[in-house]
């Protein structure tokens, strides 16, 4: 059944991959309304959190960040679906990193590093650092219940030069890389809820107590790496720049939840300044009431 399901979809993907730009955002924008007027995808839970989040913003304010973050959204997913046919020098226009001359400081002195990424802007698109610098990135990550739209996944990150790893390996793939030659970026977005029997660590995000992640703090703390935040912005339509921001230079010298707190920080301060970039239809904040569901000995900060 999966093979079926990919066979019949593939080919609509590669048509709409293959569209002119103009006519790939004409679709986008029809997406949209079908999306927030049609089918109302999740718009309970998008204005659940935006409510959440932003209580001093009125009815009108939340309405309009739903509105303009629908349409990002759409334009966001129908992007990673033009990263099947895009040619690297149409991704090296598109997305842009401002601050190249740190990754080639870092390769000139064999430095790897951890990065922290977000669900904000255009995640999918960050791969392209890979063909602006010839530091290896690796991504860390959930692989998708159907094999073959997996598998498709990883020949479109693999077409930039990036190389994939399933979290539940990521240490032991990891590991290893430190017996191999090379330097590498370890991309890992840590802004999702974690399951609750998970939840070791609740800390504030946007203002609201939950759970968070810590396996990108625990792998930079063990592999002793440098940690960063690659901060994506939107520049206009299908336009982008990323910087990579320091966060922490020999992370064993961080106090304990440090690095992850000044991630949040940073995250925080973006999600404020332009909120309709954020991927709202995340239940990031359902774990909010269940602090008392936490495991045994976890740290509420």
């Amino acid at each position: 059944m999966q093979l079926i399901i990919y066979r019949l979809v593939y080919p609509i993907l590669w048509f709409i991959s293959k569209l002119p730009w103009r006519l790939f955002y004409a679709f986008s924008t029809t997406v949209f309304f079908l999306t927030y007027y049609i089918f109302r995808y999740r718009r309970k839970t998008v204005t659940e959190n935006l409510t959440l989040v932003f209580p001093q913003k009125s009815i009108q304010e939340i309405s309009s960040i739903r509105k303009d973050f629908y349409k990002h959204m759409c334009d966001m997913f129908l992007e990673m679906i033009k990263s099947i046919s895009i040619s690297n020098e149409e991704m090296k226009e598109r997305f842009k990193v401002t601050n190249l001359n740190t990754l080639n400081e870092l390769e000139a002195k064999g430095e790897s590093i951890m990065v922290f990424m977000a669900h904000y802007a255009s995640y999918e698109w960050a791969n392209v650092v890979d063909i602006q610098t010839n530091i290896q990135a690796v991504g860390i990550y959930k692989p998708l219940a159907n094999k073959y739209f997996d598998r498709l996944v990883r020949r479109i990150r693999a077409r930039f030069g990036s190389r994939v790893i399933p979290t539940k390996n990521a240490m032991e793939e990891i590991t290893k890389d430190k017996n191999r030659d090379g330097v590498r970026m370890y991309g890992l977005a840590a802004d999702q809820s974690p399951k609750i029997y998970k939840a070791t660590y609740w800390t504030d995000f946007m203002g609201v107590k939950v759970p968070t992640f810590l396996g990108a703090e625990v792998l930079a703390k063990r592999l002793g790496i440098k940690v960063f935040y690659l901060k994506v912005e939107k520049v206009k339509r299908g336009y982008y720049e990323a910087t990579f921001v320091p966060i922490a230079d020999d992370p064993n010298t961080c106090e304990e939840y440090a690095i992850v707190k000044n991630y949040l920080r940073i995250l925080e301060k973006q999600i404020k300044n332009k909120p309709q970039y954020y991927l709202w239809t995340h239940k990031r904040w359902k774990h909010r009431n269940a602090i008392s569901e936490a495991p045994e000995g976890a740290t509420i900060d």
